[in-house]
Parts: C-alpha cells; sequence; structure tokens
C-alpha cells in the first residue's frame, strides 16, 4: 500500500486542569523526620503555604480525550501536515460526524475549503464547534483529498470514535390542585465524575401557563442553594415550580381539563474549569386531571371556626362536560359528625351550559371540635338521574372558645 504524503492529525480542545499532588507527611519524631515535608515544598507544583493541600498551583494540558457529556460543546483541531519533499495540490480537508440517527457536517467540500498548493513541511490547520445533542456513539469522520505533482489524485479518510454520556438524570412528580396551578417537582442529580456547578435551572412554560420558580428566598434575589450551586458526583437539587393558568384560558376549565403539555426544563451548568453545558429536556407531559362531568371548587373557607357558631363556605359549580346540565342540590347530615348543614336541600341550581359556572354559598354549624372536614354535599342531574358526591372535600380547625378579632 503507498504511502501517504499529508498526514491528519485530530486534538480534542479541552481546557487544562489543575496540577494534582499527593502529599505525605509524619510526625517529626520519627524516622524520616522532616524528609517528606522538604520533599513536597521542593515539588515546583505545590502551592505555598498550603503544601498539605491536594490541588497544585500549575495548569496540566488535557492528557487524554476525557469525557463529553450531552449539551456540552465538543471542539477539536485538525491538521493536515505535508511530510514529503513534493508540493501537493487541491488539498480538500473535510470532516462529518456521524451519530446514531444522523451524519452532521462540520468542514464542508468547497471552493473556498480547497488550498491549491502545500509546500513541503506546511500544514491545513482549522477549529471546529458542535454542541452535542445526543447521548450514545459518535463516529468523527475526516476526509482529505489531495494533488500529486505527477497529477495522480489520492484520498484517505481517518475515524475517531467516542461515546457522548449524559451528565444529569432528571426525574420529575407532578401535583394538580384545586384551584387549576400545577405544581411540578424537578430533582436533578449529577451522574458525571467530576462536580458541577448549575448556573442556571428554568421552566419554559407551555403557551397554557405561566410559571415562577419556589425555590428563591423571600426577597427573591437569590436560590436556597446558595450563590454557588455546586454538586458532587451523584449529589441532587430538588426544584419546585408552579404553573399559573394565563388569563385568558383561566375561564375556559373544559380546555384546562384536557391541557396536558407542561413545558421544558432549561439546565445551563458549568464543569469546575468553566467548560459550560446546557441540556433542554423534552416537553413534559402530566396525566390530565379527571375532575368528571362537574367540579365543584372551594372560594372561600375559614380555617379556624367556633364552636356552635354557624359560618359560610363559599362553592363555584362548574360544567366541565359537553352538554347542558339541570343540576339539584341535596345536602346529607348524616355523613359529617362534626359540621351540620343550615339551609333548604334538594333546591335546583338551574341549568348550566358547557363551561358555565355558578356561585354556590353554604350556611355550617360547627357541633364537635377539632379537625373537621367537609362532607355531605350532593348534585344530581335531572336529565340523567345520576349524582355526583363530594366528600372530605376540606378540612376546618372547630375551636371551643372565642376566636379573637
Amino acid at each position: 500500500m503507498e504511502e501517504h504524503l499529508l498526514a491528519l492529525k485530530v486534538m480534542r480542545l479541552t481546557r487544562p486542569s489543575l496540577y494534582a499532588t499527593l502529599p505525605v507527611t509524619n510526625d517529626l519524631h520519627d524516622l524520616p523526620g522532616n524528609l517528606f515535608n522538604e520533599e513536597i515544598c521542593a515539588d515546583l507544583g505545590t502551592p505555598k503555604g498550603l503544601e498539605n493541600f491536594s490541588l497544585g498551583s500549575l495548569l496540566m494540558l488535557p492528557q487524554s480525550f476525557g469525557n463529553i457529556y450531552l449539551g456540552e460543546t465538543f471542539s477539536c483541531y485538525i491538521s493536515v501536515h505535508n511530510d514529503s519533499a513534493q508540493t501537493v495540490r487541491d488539498v480538500s480537508v473535510t470532516a462529518d460526524l456521524q451519530t446514531g440517527t444522523q451524519k452532521i457536517p462540520l468542514m464542508c467540500q468547497s471552493g473556498e475549503n480547497v488550498v491549491a498548493e502545500l509546500v513541503s513541511d506546511s500544514s491545513v490547520d482549522d477549529v471546529i464547534h458542535h454542541e452535542v445533542k445526543e447521548i450514545g456513539s459518535h463516529i468523527l469522520v475526516c476526509s482529505v483529498s489531495y494533488t500529486k505533482e505527477t497529477g495522480e489524485k489520492l484520498h484517505f479518510r481517518k475515524f475517531f470514535k467516542f461515546q457522548v454520556s449524559k451528565p444529569l438524570d432528571v426525574k420529575t412528580k407532578f401535583y394538580n390542585a384545586e384551584s387549576d396551578e400545577v405544581y411540578l417537582e424537578a430533582q436533578l442529580q449529577n451522574i458525571t465524575s467530576i462536580p458541577i456547578c448549575l448556573e442556571r435551572v428554568s421552566l419554559e412554560p407551555s403557551q397554557n401557563f405561566t410559571a415562577r420558580q419556589l425555590n428563591m428566598l423571600d426577597n427573591g434575589s437569590s436560590l436556597v442553594f446558595g450563590e454557588v450551586n455546586c454538586l458532587n458526583p451523584l449529589d441532587s437539587r430538588q426544584y419546585l415550580f408552579c404553573l399559573t393558568p394565563r388569563a385568558e384560558r383561566e375561564g375556559d376549565k373544559i380546555l384546562l381539563k384536557g391541557v396536558t403539555s407542561i413545558g421544558k426544563l432549561d439546565i445551563v451548568w458549568r464543569s469546575s474549569m468553566g467548560e459550560r453545558g446546557r441540556l433542554q429536556t423534552s416537553q413534559l407531559e402530566r396525566m390530565a386531571p379527571g375532575y368528571g362531568d362537574i367540579r365543584l371548587v372551594i372560594e372561600e373557607i375559614p380555617s379556624m371556626v367556633t364552636l356552635e357558631k354557624a359560618f359560610l363556605i363559599g362553592f363555584r359549580v362548574w360544567n366541565t362536560c359537553e352538554r347542558t346540565m339541570d343540576l339539584v342540590l341535596t345536602l346529607d347530615n348524616k355523613i359529617s359528625q362534626g359540621l351540620w348543614w343550615q339551609g333548604v336541600s334538594g333546591r335546583g341550581l338551574g341549568k348550566l351550559e358547557p363551561g358555565a359556572s355558578v356561585e354556590l354559598n353554604l350556611t355550617a354549624l360547627p357541633v364537635r371540635t377539632g379537625i373537621q372536614v367537609v362532607s355531605g354535599i350532593r348534585l344530581t342531574d335531572v336529565f340523567l338521574k345520576r349524582m355526583y358526591d363530594y366528600d372530605d372535600i376540606a378540612q376546618v380547625f372547630v375551636n371551643s372558645d372565642e376566636i379573637p378579632t
């Protein structure tokens, strides 16, 4: 096989690391005496005044290809050098990145990338950058073509394989509140082999919601984790977000009932040497809340009441189905032992169109002290003769003494 005149070299560009020392010391009364301490102080990489600190004061160039994580920027230096005594012409260099799903051109073959002449002991150099967006095996394919002085055209390729790993393990949980708010709990775990600093963790909500983060201090200027949010390997952070329906969507209960798309998490982190990485999740989906045909929402209820003193509870009844409903309200005092309903039972609420609501104020009388549950509300659909039961929908604390105002 004919030996090529050009040599191709590829080197990954990463930031340097701190020189690490292995301090070994002993008591001065031991046999070595001060020998070990003198050796540590004589080491050029040992920081002055911190001789027993394992990290040195010098920077080291990368000694290996290193790990590449999803969301980081892969940078490499490509050099084609003419090792021969001849002058070659029409030198073209291309680079493609092959993943499990696609082929990405990083250096395209065009007129600007073709070198007309490359004399002996000279080189063609370039630096390429690519943000890694897939995990798994990646292959960097570099191709070089050129023409010898005799007019013979030659071509060769080299392959560089590397693995892309996931830097963070993201787990999410959703909680649907009666107020149509959705609470998102996101747990982020560092599954890399090095410490990382979370620079930003934000939620980009879907078009139906607005989002706010609940991990802020009272002044809203900083996170509860501190200014430097550092995670060691296998450490975790939990973030809590509250999603509120937009004003134009809040009145459409039928639409909110079927909304499953919440938004995307956008995470930015930096390594110990400041290298930046960014990870964005796919669209987060929740299970649609099962409200049924009718939804009963408590709008106003006191947290503490006085024994044998009646109080009001404000409700709103929503028709969340696609047909008109004629409802009748029934109050059942046999269910709740501590609260008795006062008022007319069996009264009609009128017809409710799809998506419409009616306000309902009921009076309850506490007859026992302690925490009592609100139960015993029955709504009957006159058309289908179907009854909807609402028990254990809220709690109030009943005090035997008069509540000061």
